[in-house]
């Protein structure tokens, strides 16, 4: 074992050990980890179903408040720099369009930022992970990580919690659990109801497939959709579904189906191997059959959360559908050198497609039908109207 294999595991047992504690403790002093679920109402068009929520956080409108709240706060980062919403951006889907993130220290994290956009379905979360199966474990992540540092909570958990002490905070936090004081896991639970609930569903393809509106999409859109749900392209089989995911779970759901796929976009000296910064869920499995093996998210707004894949190392939804085209990417030169096509570890579902340059045009266009205007105009007027009631607060 590699002392970056060993490490990550130290950090895995690390976060389980301490998430635990944290919910156990916490669980004793704030009376909203036994209040029964509230009839929440959520914002889905009729005929799509409702996420599933923890029996622990239930979803509740003041506990969506003060995550919003919270959400916008850069009180939450230790140097005070940084908020959730700085690699969240509602204007690009909550996404960013740097390639890789970079935290609240200065430290550029391994992956790009992944849009949050009907996350509440995901099966899984993070970009390579198949024991993380809630917001609430994942929201730890930036929070409390140490190498590289996020958000820099750990060591500065009281200084950042005295930062909420506030009128219009208490208030929120008394709407939301039943006590006016700050603890991380009602921070915990109020950022990861916020996020629950950023669902979209009212794009032109929306329009097009479940309301009938013929008109919604280009005739270009439309060959593009066809080709897309095609077993020629066989895009489907990884981004399929009414979220364009390969699975979403949601109540009433019994089967999940998660899976992760190398695609084919390196094979460093033609061994296999991705950049030794980031191997995807081989990382977590040390299963060498995981090399390169990434989870598929969904598509909805994929137009607005450029660049693409885990690395942000593809620029542009036309680079996509040419790096697919090819059945992979061939990297010629550099350190990372190697034909990603004649990757041992590649899904099957990546071969070359052979598709014209007007088929290619034709699904970037339809995946710019994904787009959400509402959706992002929604959230992007909140975000100004938080940061101000906030602001004004103090």
């Amino acid at each position: 074992m590699n002392i970056k294999t060993h490490n990550l595991q130290c950090a895995s047992q690390q976060f389980a050990r301490f998430f635990g504690t944290l919910v156990l403790l916490s669980c004793l002093s704030i009376t909203g980890c036994n209040q029964a679920p509230n009839e929440y109402q959520w914002q889905i068009p009729e005929g799509f179903p409702i996420p599933k929520t923890p029996d622990d956080n239930p979803m509740s409108e003041a506990k969506v408040r003060l995550g919003e709240a919270l959400f916008f706060d850069t009180n939450l980062s230790s140097n005070q720099s940084q908020s959730c919403s700085t690699c969240h951006q509602p204007k690009l889907a909550f996404s960013e369009s740097l390639v890789r993130s970079v935290g609240s220290t200065g430290e550029v994290l391994s992956r790009n930022s992944m849009a949050l956009v009907n996350v509440a379905y995901n099966t899984h979360y993070t970009w390579a992970h198949n024991g993380m199966t809630q917001i609430e474990q994942q929201i730890m992540i930036p929070l409390f990580s140490e190498s590289p540092v996020e958000m820099g909570v750990t060591g500065n958990e009281d200084p950042i919690l005295a930062r909420f002490d506030t009128p219009m905070y208490r208030a929120l936090f008394e709407d939301a659990f039943g006590e006016d004081k700050a603890s991380f896991l009602s921070i915990n639970y109020a950022l990861a109801s916020f996020v629950r609930q950023l669902l979209s569903f009212d794009s032109p393809f929306d329009h097009y497939a479940y309301q009938n509106k013929d008109e919604a999409l280009t005739e270009s859109q439309k060959r593009g959709l066809n080709l897309f749900f095609s077993e020629r392209t066989e895009c489907h089989h990884c981004h399929g579904g009414f979220n364009l995911s390969q699975s979403a779970v949601h109540e009433g759901q019994t089967l999940i189906n998660a899976q992760f796929h190398n695609t084919g976009l390196y094979n460093v000296g033609g061994t296999g191997a991705y950049p030794t910064n980031d191997n995807g869920l081989f990382e977590v499995t040390q299963n060498i059959v995981d090399s390169g093996a990434f989870r598929a998210p969904s598509l909805r707004n994929v137009g607005l959360t450029a660049p693409y894949m885990h690395d942000g190392s593809v620029a542009t939804l036309a680079d996509v559908i040419a790096l697919y085209n090819e059945g992979g990417r061939h990297v010629v030169e550099g350190e990372f050198a190697g034909d990603g096509r004649e990757n041992r570890f590649k899904s099957p579902f990546i071969k070359p497609l052979n598709l014209t340059a007007e088929e290619q045009q034709d699904l970037v266009n339809f995946l710019h039908s994904l787009s959400d205007e509402s959706f992002i105009q929604r959230y992007q007027h909140r975000n100004v109207v938080s940061v101000h009631n906030i602001k004004k607060a103090r």
